[in-house]
């Protein structure tokens, strides 16, 4: 089983390095971008076969270290 975790900034928390992405792709020339937000991705494989206990399981981590919960939010998604 695999558990992917999305990490990111909560709403009003600033992003000096999206604001970094977001000009630096303007100065590429990519003009459409008004802003960018950065995040990270986190992929776990897991022994368990019991997708709610593993979302569980995940949770507890993502509480305890995989993410900042002053200043981020997360995403949990279990695939079989």
């Amino acid at each position: 089983m695999k558990a992917i975790v999305y990490v990111g900034l909560k709403p009003g928390v600033l992003d000096p390095q999206g604001r970094t992405i977001a000009g630096s792709l303007q100065n590429l020339g990519f003009d459409e971008v008004k802003s960018a937000r950065q995040g990270k991705v986190i992929e776990l494989d897991l022994k368990s076969e019991n997708a709610e206990a593993a979302e569980a399981r995940v949770t507890e981590m993502c509480e305890k270290l995989l993410a900042n919960t002053v200043i981020e939010s997360y995403r949990i998604e279990i695939e079989a």
